[in-house]
C-alpha cells in the first residue's frame, strides 16, 4: 500500500492533463462517431469511458507496487508479452491482419502492451549497465535483442507502425542512458543498409501508404484518398473552425477511420488552429510534466522508465499529427488518449501510473 508520507509527491498535475486528454477526447470521439446513424449516438463514447475508468483503476493499482518491483519483475514481464504476442499470430492463422486476441466481452492488442513491456526491460537492462554504456560497445547489445524479439512478433501481424515505435523507444533509451552517439549512429547505418530488405518484406497496401505520402495523387481512390480527405478537411477548419459538430467532412463521412487513426482531423475542422494548438499544449504540457518528474527520480531505472513513457508519446503525437497533415507517412498509430481504441487508452494510463509511482518514491522516507 502506499504510505500515506508518500501521498504528498503524488503528482495531481500530471494525473490532471492526463484527464484532460481523455476527456477532450471523449468530445471528440462522438463528435465523430454521432453522424454515424447508430441507435445509440453515444455508443463509442460509452466503451470509450468504460476505458477511461478502467485506466484511473489502473493508475491507483500501479501507484500502490513500488516501481522498484517492477525492475524485478522485468524479464518475467517481458516474457509474458512475448507470450501475447505469440498467441496473436497463432490465432490469428489464415488471416491477412491479425492483431487483437478475441475474448469475447473484449478484445486484447498485445502489441498496445508490448510498448510498456519494452521500456520497463530496456529501463533495467540500461540501469543496470549505466557505468559502462559510454565506453563499452557489448554492455548495450542485450537492448537490441531485447528490441529485435517482439518488434519482430509485431512486424509479422502486420504492424509496421508499432514496430517503428520499438525502435525510436530503444534508440531514445540508448541516448538518454548515456550509450556514444558514434555506436547509436552506426547501429542506424546498419539499419539502413537493410532498408532495401525490410521494403520487400512491407505488405503491399503498407508499400501504398508510403508512396501515398510522397505522392497521395498516385492511387487516390485508395490509400492517398485518407491523406487527400484528410489535408481537406483541416485546411477547411482555418483559424477557429466550423464548430464542434459541425464539420462538413466529418457529417458526411468523407475521412475514413475519423474516430481513431485521423480523429486529428476532425478537431482540425471543427476547431480550428486553435483547438489543434490547444491540444498540442495539453500534449506539451503532459511530456514536459513526464520528463521533470523523471529528472527527480531516486534512481536510474526510474528515470528511464520516465524519458520512455515520454518518448512513446512524443513520437505517437508526432507520427499521427503529422500524418493528417501529409507531413508523416500514414502509420496507422493512433493519437494518445484522443483517438477511440481502448488497448491503447489503457496503456497510456497505465504508463502514466507508473510515473506517478516513480514521482511518489522520488525521496525516500524520513521516520
Amino acid at each position: 500500500m502506499i504510505n500515506t508520507r508518500l501521498l504528498k509527491n503524488f503528482d495531481f498535475l500530471l494525473l490532471f492533463l492526463t484527464l484532460a486528454l481523455a476527456v477532450y477526447g471523449l468530445v471528440m470521439i462522438y463528435s465523430a462517431t454521432h453522424v454515424m446513424g447508430l441507435a445509440d449516438p453515444f455508443f463509442y463514447v460509452k466503451r470509450q469511458a468504460m476505458w477511461l475508468g478502467a485506466g484511473m483503476g489502473g493508475i491507483i493499482l500501479v501507484s500502490l507496487i513500488d516501481y522498484q518491483n517492477f525492475s524485478n519483475w522485468a524479464r518475467y514481464i517481458y516474457l509474458i508479452g512475448l507470450a501475447m504476442l505469440g498467441a496473436v499470430l497463432i490465432l490469428g492463422e489464415g488471416t491477412e491482419v491479425q492483431r487483437w486476441i478475441h475474448l469475447g466481452f473484449i478484445d486484447i492488442q498485445p502489441s498496445e502492451y508490448a510498448k510498456l513491456v519494452l521500456i520497463i526491460i530496456l529501463a533495467r537492462v540500461l540501469s543496470e549497465r549505466e557505468k559502462h554504456l559510454g565506453e563499452n560497445f557489448f554492455a548495450f547489445l542485450p537492448t537490441l535483442l531485447f528490441t529485435a524479439v517482439p518488434m519482430i512478433l509485431v512486424f509479422m501481424q502486420p504492424d509496421l507502425g508499432t514496430a517503428m515505435v520499438f525502435i525510436v523507444i530503444l534508440f531514445g533509451l540508448l541516448y538518454v542512458a548515456g550509450v556514444n552517439w558514434k555506436y547509436i549512429m552506426g547501429i542506424i547505418g546498419v539499419g539502413a543498409a537493410f532498408a532495401p530488405f525490410a521494403w520487400a518484406q512491407l505488405a503491399v497496401y503498407q508499400q501504398m501508404r508510403l508512396l501515398s505520402f510522397l505522392n497521395p495523387e498516385l492511387d487516390p481512390m485508395q490509400s492517398g484518398y485518407q491523406l487527400m480527405q484528410s489535408k481537406t478537411a483541416i485546411g477547411s477548419g482555418g483559424v477557429i473552425g466550423k464548430g464542434l459538430f459541425d464539420g462538413t467532412q466529418v457529417s458526411l463521412q468523407y475521412i475514413p477511420e475519423q474516430h481513431t487513426d485521423f480523429i486529428f482531423s476532425v478537431l482540425g475542422e471543427e476547431l480550428g488552429i486553435i483547438g489543434s494548438a490547444g491540444l498540442l499544449l495539453l500534449f506539451f504540457l503532459l511530456i514536459y510534466r513526464i520528463l521533470w518528474i523523471g529528472t527527480q527520480s531516486k534512481d536510474t531505472f526510474g528515470s528511464l522508465i520516465c524519458c520512455g513513457v515520454a518518448i512513446m508519446i512524443a513520437f505517437h503525437v508526432l507520427v499521427n499529427v503529422g500524418m493528417t497533415m501529409g507531413i508523416m507517412p500514414i502509420t496507422g498509430l493512433p493519437l494518445p488518449f484522443i483517438s477511440y481504441g481502448g488497448n491503447s487508452l489503457l496503456v497510456n494510463f497505465l504508463a502514466v501510473g507508473l510515473v506517478i509511482n516513480v514521482g511518489i518514491r522520488r525521496q525516500k522516507i524520513q521516520f
